[in-house]
């Protein structure tokens, strides 16, 4: 059976980068591309780091139910498309989601044996360096993502795991996460997700 993985945590965190490395790694999963409205930022691919499509088209997809989550975050939106999951899951191959915590709570009610990973920081004075050293966020922007990554971190206890991504440790964050899923392989009884 093909594992649903789902990867959050507070923004900032380093979900981008945890996946990139995973793929740099050549981890055997589906990842799921999610589509946001928010602007491409320098060095990001269409298709790959995301879907970037006009607030139209997403709201688009959201009348048509082409999403099986979507959230507006820091008014923009942001949705998992059902078809790519669906496909991949199909084919056998699992299936990695990075979503924010919110969207995390969602895929748990509608498939609650997927695999989820809270992925953390050290401390919140690395979480406020990270967003800091990004560039993409005003001053007044971070606080008021730091302010929400507190409330977020609260919600860890409706995850399966927490890994620590340390600044400077992406490997480590990885190989956790690397010795997770083959842990779940493993199960006498394995999850089996439907959606």
């Amino acid at each position: 059976m093909p594992l649903l993985v789902v990867i959050s945590g507070p923004s900032g965190v380093g979900k981008d980068s945890v996946l990139m490395r995973m793929r740099e790694l050549a981890f055997p999963f589906h990842f799921v591309v999610t589509a946001t409205s928010r602007p491409i930022r320098p060095g990001e691919i269409d298709g790959y780091d995301y879907h970037f499509v006009s607030v139209e088209r997403f709201e688009r997809m959201i009348q048509d139910d082409e999403l099986l989550e979507w959230a507006k975050v820091y008014g923009q939106y942001k949705g998992i498309p059902k078809s790519e999951v669906r496909q991949a899951m199909a084919s056998g191959r699992d299936v990695l989601l990075r979503i924010n915590v919110d969207g995390a709570a969602t895929i748990k009610r509608l498939a609650p044996e997927a695999v989820f990973i809270f992925l953390a920081p050290a401390s919140p004075e690395e979480l406020r360096r990270r967003l800091t050293l990004r560039r993409t966020e005003s001053p007044q922007e971070i606080e008021r993502r730091l302010a929400m990554a507190s409330q977020e971190m609260e919600q860890v206890r409706h995850f399966d795991y927490v890994v620590i991504n340390r600044e400077d440790r992406l490997d480590e964050a990885v190989g956790q996460i690397r010795a997770i899923i083959i842990a779940e392989k493993q199960r006498v009884f394995p999850r089996q997700v439907t959606l």
